[in-house]
């Protein structure tokens, strides 16, 4: 059974304080957060399959669970120590010890894990970019044409640039000498909806997928333009199509869980999506765990709101989920 770490909104704030010293574990965090991050934007995504990246991430953090777990329980250890000077000697003694866990199955692994890849997904810029990337070729994919090949590649460093009116430009030239070159057309309806024109994202994306009927990012792309249009019912077909041709796609259920949830307010749809692509995630060690514990956080919210919260546990419950 997976285990749900995670507080339960703002309705268990007891529980929410952390005991440690802002100064101390949390800096100590930021640090292995960053190497973790270091490791991770030397990461090489080109080629790679969503699960082959996710796991070449999951080996960064890794590398920085036992020194997070030595450090902070110094840190924690220290602390009590501090608190205890100056206070009368008690007859009962305090029994105080350092344990490192290395079993990646154990609570403990876990707890110091997910605090790392929880920072890492508000601090690191590169975990967002390299597990969003979707790079995995075939015959479509590229073109051959070198013209075309530099034309594309300066139209990805005008995005990274956020220059998405020039990227638009280079893309538009690429894809007249080589019109079935699938990655610039999902580049070029990525530049469209970050400037704003989701009709062209979507005419870019849909070609996309005439071309090469197996992509999935264009897919997913696609469904989430329909979300920018309000059009809620179209994105929702579209992450089901994603579905038929990748059905352990994590962002599917992300996706329409977010949607029934945040839009739809149909709140038990929204957490029934959100618990399968939790367990997903975990499953294919993704960092997106952390995306989905945040909105199944969110759906708490509203049902405990809506005095539903015995359903959201019997959800949990179907979907092998504790909350610990």
């Amino acid at each position: 059974m997976k285990q749900l770490f995670v507080v339960l909104f703002c309705f268990l704030i007891s529980t929410c304080a952390l005991a440690q010293n802002p100064t101390s574990k949390n800096t100590f965090l930021t640090s292995v957060s960053e190497s973790a991050c270091k490791c991770i934007d030397s990461i090489n995504v080109y080629n790679k399959s969503r699960d082959t990246v996710a796991e070449e991430i999951n080996s960064c953090i890794d590398k920085q669970v036992t020194v997070y777990q030595l450090g902070g329980q110094m840190m924690d250890l220290n602390e009590i120590l501090e608190a205890a000077k100056g206070k009368k000697k008690s007859k009962k003694k305090t029994k105080s010890k350092i344990t490192i866990n290395t079993n990646k199955n154990s609570d403990q692994y876990k707890k110091y894990y997910y605090e790392i890849e929880r920072d890492l997904m508000e601090t690191c810029k590169a975990i967002q970019s390299k597990i969003a990337a979707e790079d995995k070729q075939n015959h479509a994919s590229m073109s051959k044409n070198k013209e075309a090949l530099a034309l594309y590649y300066m139209g990805l460093d005008e995005i990274k640039s956020e220059n998405f009116t020039k990227a638009i430009e280079y893309f538009h030239q690429c894809l007249k000498i080589d019109s079935v070159f699938s990655f610039a057309w999902d580049n070029l309806g990525l530049s469209y909806r970050k400037a704003g024109d989701l009709d062209n994202a979507i005419r870019a994306y849909k070609t996309s997928i005439l071309i090469d009927s197996t992509g999935t990012m264009p897919r997913q792309n696609l469904a989430v333009a329909y979300e920018y249009q309000k059009n809620y019912q179209a994105a929702i077909l579209a992450y089901e199509e994603l579905a038929l041709i990748d059905r352990n796609n994590a962002e599917v259920f992300y996706g329409k869980g977010r949607l029934y949830a945040i839009h739809l307010n149909d709140y038990e749809k929204g957490l029934s999506n959100m618990c399968v692509a939790y367990n997903l995630y975990i499953d294919q060690k993704s960092p997106y765990r952390s995306d989905a514990e945040q909105m199944i956080n969110y759906i708490y919210g509203k049902m405990k709101e809506a005095g539903n919260e015995k359903r959201f546990l019997e959800i949990l419950k179907e979907n092998k989920i504790e909350i610990n």
